[in-house]
C-alpha cells in the first residue's frame, strides 16, 4: 500500500498516559470521579501502572511510576463527551470536584486554549459540541466536558 492510500485497518484510540506526581493521590481522585479501577500493577519500586476508565467509555487513562517522562500536569485538552453538561457538572461538583461554570466560546465554534474567549453559560442555541465545563486533576492535567446530544454524521 502506498503512503497516500487510506488504510482499511481499524484503529481504536483506547489509552492516554497521564503524568502525575503522586500515584495514590491521582488514583483516589479518579475513583472519586466514579471511574472504574481496571488495574493497579506494581512490579517493583520503580514501576507501577494504574488504569481507570470513565463510565461508558471505551478509552482509559493510565498513570504510575516509571511510565512517563512528561512533567506532571502537562497534559491538557482531554475531552469527556456528555449528554447533559449541566447534569454532568452537577454530578462532579456533588463528588467534591472543582469544575468551572458551564461556558461557550465567543466564536461559537470551538473553545480557545486556556480561558480566553469563554462566555458564561451554555451555547445560547444549545448546539451540540458548543457547551463546555472544565476541571483539572490534582497535578493540573486538564479535562473538558463537552455536551453532545446528537453526533455529526459518520460518528
Amino acid at each position: 500500500m502506498s503512503s497516500n492510500q487510506a488504510t482499511s485497518q481499524k484503529m481504536k484510540f483506547e489509552l492516554v498516559v497521564l503524568p502525575v506526581a503522586d500515584v495514590d493521590r491521582s488514583k483516589n481522585f479518579y475513583k472519586t470521579l466514579g471511574w472504574r479501577l481496571d488495574a493497579d500493577f506494581v512490579t517493583g519500586e520503580d514501576f507501577r501502572v494504574v488504569q481507570l476508565t470513565p463510565p461508558g467509555s471505551e478509552a482509559s487513562i493510565i498513570f504510575g511510576t516509571g511510565i512517563s517522562s512528561a512533567s506532571p500536569g502537562s497534559v491538557q485538552g482531554l475531552y469527556l463527551i456528555v449528554y447533559d453538561i449541566d447534569a454532568a457538572r452537577a454530578e462532579l461538583v456533588d463528588r467534591g470536584i472543582e469544575v468551572s461554570e458551564v461556558f461557550h466560546d465567543i466564536g461559537g465554534i470551538f473553545h480557545h486554549a486556556g480561558t480566553k474567549g469563554r462566555v458564561s453559560g451554555p451555547d445560547p442555541k444549545r448546539r451540540d459540541y458548543a457547551s463546555y465545563a472544565s476541571f483539572s486533576d490534582p497535578d493540573g492535567n486538564g479535562w473538558i466536558l463537552q455536551e453532545v446530544k446528537v453526533r455529526l454524521p459518520g460518528r
